[in-house]
């Protein structure tokens, strides 16, 4: 899908910086998912909150629909992983969770395995 030309390499780039904008849009879909959850049932919060998650969501659909016309379905899929990530940074920020020394050790190796897949050698149909 990408060649080796400097345009090429380019739109490249920007695709997968668009999938990850999709992707931190996709988990803050999580965060308001959990603000809804402490209110009370169909309150004009929880509605707020829960319209807002429906939103986020058919803003990453139609993104992520976009970024699988220019990067490969399971690159792309892969780096969806990187929403751990996010997720720690969001539960830190909105919710004080702890950041414990496990959970980061877990989150490197999500991004490592990311990096690597994402670095490794591409079959030939993946090229084109």
């Amino acid at each position: 899908m990408m060649s080796k030309e400097p345009s090429d390499k380019k739109r490249g780039a920007v695709w997968i910086l668009v999938l990850h904008i999709a992707l931190v849009i996709y988990s803050l879909s999580t965060v308001l998912s959990k603000f809804a959850s402490g209110e009370e049932f169909f309150s004009l919060r929880f509605c707020m909150f829960y319209g807002g998650v429906i939103c986020l969501l058919g803003i990453y659909a139609v993104v992520w629909q976009q970024v699988l016309k220019h990067l490969p379905l399971v690159f792309s899929y892969a780096n969806k992983a990187v929403t751990v990530a996010w997720g720690l940074l969001w539960g830190y920020l909105f919710f004080s969770e702890k950041i414990t020394m496990n959970k980061l050790l877990g989150a490197a190796v999500v991004i490592a395995g990311i990096i690597i897949y994402s670095s490794g050698e591409r079959t030939a149909d993946e090229r084109e």
